[in-house]
C-alpha cells in the first residue's frame, strides 16, 4: 500500500513505542519519514532499523524544536504529516508531587508539543495532518495521575483550538488516545517481567475488550488520520482502550 506516498512526515519521539510502529506504519505506505528523540544512539539505531531519517532534537525545549523545524525545512521542505508523539509518565500524588516531576512532565508533553506544532505550522503543507498523542487519562483521571493527565487534558483542548485556526489552510487535527498499551515504558522503568505480568494482569481485568492495546494498533489509527481517508475529520479525539473510559 503506498497511499502515502511522497508524503513527508515528522514524528517525533520515534526511536520505541508507539513512535516507532508509527515509523514503521508510515514507511511502508510509501511516506518519507524523519523521526526524533533526544537520545542520538537511540533514534539513530531506530532509524537505521526502519530505514527512515533521524533528527535529535529533544521535545522539552524550544531552542531544540525551533532548530528541528528549520532543519526539516532545509532538508526536505514542507511537511504533510506531524505526529506529535514524544511524551513521559510519571506518578505522584498532588501532595508528593515535586516542582522538579510537575515541570518534567509539562515540558515535555504539554509545553513541548504546543511549541512542536506553533514552529512546525509554517511549514506544514495545506491540507496537511496533525496528530496529537494522548491518552484516555485525560478523560478518566486517577489518583497519583494528577500532573499527567493535565498534561493530556491540556493536549486535547489545544488540539481543538488548533483545528479551528488552521482549518483555513484545510490542515486537520487531530489527537488520539491509547488506554493501557504493550511499550517498553515499564520495563524502561526498571520493572521485572514477573512485576510487568501482574500489572498487565490488573489492567487487563479492568478493560472490557480484556485484552491490552498494542502500538501498531495505534500505528494504524495515526496512518488513517494522516490520509485522504480521513479528509473531513479534525478536531476530534479517539479513544482506544478497549472500552475502559466506560467500565
Amino acid at each position: 500500500m503506498d497511499n502515502l506516498k511522497n508524503k513527508v512526515a515528522v514524528i517525533t519521539g520515534g526511536n520505541s513505542g508507539i513512535g516507532y510502529a508509527t515509523a514503521k506504519q508510515l514507511k511502508e505506505q510509501g511516506a518519507t519519514v524523519i523521526i526524533t528523540g533526544r537520545r542520538k544512539e537511540a533514534i539513530e539505531t531506530a532509524a537505521s532499523e526502519l530505514g527512515v531519517n533521524a533528527i535529535v532534537a529533544d521535545q522539552s525545549s524550544v531552542t531544540d524544536i525551533e532548530k528541528l523545524a528549520s532543519k526539516v525545512k532545509a532538508d526536505f521542505g514542507t511537511v504533510d504529516i506531524l505526529f506529535v508523539n514524544a511524551g513521559i509518565a510519571g506518578l505522584g500524588t498532588i501532595e508528593q508531587t515535586s516542582e522538579e516531576l510537575f515541570d518534567s512532565i509539562m515540558n515535555v508533553n504539554f509545553k513541548g508539543a504546543f511549541f512542536t506544532l506553533s514552529k512546525f505550522t509554517p511549514i506544514l503543507k495545506d491540507g496537511a495532518s496533525v496528530v496529537f498523542l494522548s491518552s484516555n487519562t485525560a478523560s478518566m483521571p486517577g489518583p497519583g495521575s494528577s500532573v499527567y493527565s493535565s498534561s493530556k487534558t491540556a493536549l486535547n483542548s489545544v488540539m481543538r483550538s488548533a483545528a479551528l485556526e488552521l482549518a483555513p489552510r484545510k490542515i486537520r487535527v487531530n489527537s488520539v488516545s491509547p488506554g493501557p498499551t504493550e511499550t517498553e515504558v515499564m520495563k524502561k522503568v526498571g520493572l521485572d517481567e514477573a512485576t510487568v505480568k501482574g500489572i498487565m494482569d490488573v489492567v487487563v481485568d479492568k478493560i472490557p475488550l480484556k485484552q491490552m492495546g498494542t502500538a501498531a494498533d495505534v500505528a494504524k489509527m495515526v496512518s488513517y488520520l494522516s490520509s485522504d481517508a480521513s479528509k473531513f475529520i479534525t478536531g476530534a479525539d479517539f479513544l482506544m482502550d478497549g472500552g475502559m473510559v466506560l467500565a
